[in-house]
C-alpha cells in the first residue's frame, strides 16, 4: 500500500507528526491493518504514549501472531516502561517466533540483567555471540556482563577483549570505546587507555567526550569542571536507556538516600515548598521530593534527558539550560536545592556552590551528592569514570566560602561501578543569614 510506505518514510525521517496522520489514514481506509497499527503503536511509544503503544501492538499482533518484530517491540515499550517481566515475556514470545532475532535476544540479556539474573543474562549473550559472531552489539553486551560482574582480574580482563571486538565489529561504537578505556585504566594499562582516547581524538578532533576521557586518563589537563558539549553529548546519547542502566544495572540510588537525609530537616510533607531540581535529568527525583513542594521545578543540559522528565510528569516547569548560569538568573527563588549526581561533573565547586546560594532564599537549604576521595587535605581529582571526586575537608571549605552554614556530610554508597559500591558524600547545607567577604 503506497500510503502505508509513505507513512512508515515519514516515521524514519522524523517526520512523526505526517506519520501519525497517515498512518491513521491507513487505518480509516482498511481498519484493523496490522502494520500500521504495529508502526503507529511504537511511534505512541516515541511520544511518550505508551498505554496507547501496548494496545496498538497488540491489536497488531491478534492478526499476526507470529510477528516477531512486532513482539520484539512491545517488549522495548514494556522495558523502557519498567515493566521488565512483560518485557522478557515479549522477547521470549519473539524467539520462539523466530530463534535467530538477533534484537529480541540482546533485548532479552538487557531485561535479564536488569532483573538481576546474571547468569540466564550471560547465557543469552553467549547464544547470541554463537548466532552472530560478528555482531558488534552482541560483544559490547558481553563486555559490560564481565565488567559489571567482575569477580577476579581475568573478568576485566576478557571484558576489554570484548569491547575491542565491539569496535572491530560494531564500527564507531561510543560506548566501547568508553568501556575500553576505563577497563584498561582499572587493569592499570594507563598507556593503552591513553592511547585509546589519543587515537579517538585524532579521528574526531571536534567531540568533547575523548577529550574529556583523555584528561581523566592523565593524557591531558584536567579542566575545573566538565565541558557542557561533554555532559550534554553524554546524556544524550544515554536519555533512552538511562533509568535502565542507573537503576537496574547500577544499583543507583542517590535520589532516594538524598530525599531520606532530607526529611528530618523539612519535617512532613506539605506541599509548600518553591524546590529546584538541580540537573534533574529523567526526574528520578521528581516524585520523591514532589510531596514537599508548592511548586517543583527542574533543569537539565541535555535536552533528551528533559524530555524524558516531561514524560514522567509532576514538575511544574522545566528547562533546559547550563546549571551556574541558570541560578545565577534566578536569585532568591527556592526554598530548597537538590542536586543528585551533577555536581559530580564540576571539579572547582565554588561558583556552582556561589550560584546555589545566589538562587536560595534566606534559610534556604542546599542538598547534594558526590563522589568521596579519601584524604585530610581540601582537595578534588577527576577520576577515569570521568566524573570528579573530593574529599571532605574541600566540600566544607567550598560550602562556608561560598554562603552556607550547618553543613552535613554523611558518606554513603550511592552506585556500582565494576561491580563494586562507589563511595560518595550525601550533603546538607543552609544558606547563611549574611554572605561574609
Amino acid at each position: 500500500m503506497a500510503l502505508l510506505r509513505k507513512a512508515v518514510e515519514a516515521h524514519q525521517g522524523g517526520e512523526l507528526d505526517t506519520a501519525e496522520t497517515l498512518y491513521r489514514r491507513v487505518l480509516q481506509m482498511q481498519a484493523g491493518q496490522p502494520d500500521a497499527l504495529h508502526f503507529l503503536g511504537v511511534l505512541c511509544h516515541q511520544r511518550g504514549r505508551s498505554e496507547d503503544a501496548v494496545r496498538l501492538i497488540r491489536l497488531a499482533l491478534r492478526a499476526t501472531p507470529q510477528h516477531a518484530d512486532a513482539h520484539n517491540n512491545l517488549g522495548n515499550v514494556h522495558k523502557e516502561s519498567s515493566n521488565l517481566a512483560e518485557a522478557e515475556a515479549c522477547y521470549r514470545r519473539a524467539l520462539a517466533c523466530n530463534a535467530h532475532h538477533q534484537d529480541a535476544l540482546g533485548n532479552l540479556t538487557v531485561v535479564l540483567e536488569a532483573q538481576q539474573r546474571p547468569e540466564e543474562a550471560r547465557q543469552a549473550c553467549r547464544t547470541l555471540i554463537e548466532q552472530a559472531p560478528q555482531l558488534g552489539r552482541a560483544h559490547y553486551l558481553m563486555g559490560m556482563q564481565l565488567r559489571r560482574h567482575a569477580s577476579e582480574i581475568e573478568d576485566v580482563e576478557q571484558a576489554v577483549v570484548c569491547f575491542r571486538n565491539a569496535i572491530r565489529f560494531g564500527g564507531s561504537n561510543v560506548r566501547a570505546l568508553d568501556e575500553l578505556g576505563v577497563a584498561l585504566y582499572v587493569l592499570d594499562r594507563h598507556d593503552e587507555a591513553i592511547g585509546v582516547y589519543r587515537d579517538w581524538l585524532s579521528r574526531e578532533p571536534d567531540n568533547p567526550v575523548p577529550r574529556h576521557m583523555l584528561a581523566a586518563c592523565g593524557g591531558m589537563a584536567a579542566p575545573s569542571r566538565a565541558d557542557d558539549d561533554y555532559v550534554r553529548n553524554v546524556f544524550d546519547r544515554f536519555a533512552d536507556n538511562f533509568d535502565e542502566q542507573l537503576l537496574n544495572n547500577l544499583a543507583y540510588r542517590a535520589p532516594q538516600v538524598l530525599v531520606d537525609a532530607l526529611r528530618p530537616m523539612l519535617g512532613l510533607p506539605a506541599g509548600v515548598l518553591d524546590v529546584l531540581d538541580a540537573g534533574c535529568g529523567t526526574g528520578l527525583c521528581g516524585p520523591l521530593i514532589r510531596p514537599y513542594a508548592h511548586r517543583l521545578s527542574g533543569v537539565d543540559l541535555s535536552g533528551g534527558m528533559v524530555e524524558k522528565a516531561r514524560a514522567r510528569g509532576g514538575y511544574d516547569v522545566l528547562d533546559v539550560a547550563e546549571l551556574t548560569a541558570y541560578l545565577q538568573r534566578h536569585p532568591d527563588s527556592w526554598d530548597l536545592v537538590l542536586s543528585a549526581d551533577t555536581l559530580v561533573y564540576f571539579g572547582d565547586l565554588h561558583v556552582v556552590l556561589s550560584a546555589a546560594c545566589h538562587a536560595l532564599r534566606l534559610d534556604g537549604w542546599l542538598a547534594f551528592t558526590l563522589e568521596a576521595l579519601e584524604g585530610e587535605e581540601s582537595r578534588t581529582e577527576l577520576s577515569p569514570s570521568g566524573r570528579y571526586q573530593h574529599t571532605r575537608r574541600y566540600v566544607m571549605d567550598a560550602l562556608d566560602a561560598n554562603g552556607f552554614t550547618g553543613v552535613a556530610i554523611a558518606p554513603e554508597s550511592l552506585r556500582k561501578e565494576m561491580g563494586a559500591p562507589v563511595a560518595g558524600w550525601v550533603v546538607l547545607a543552609r544558606k547563611k543569614e549574611s554572605r561574609e567577604g
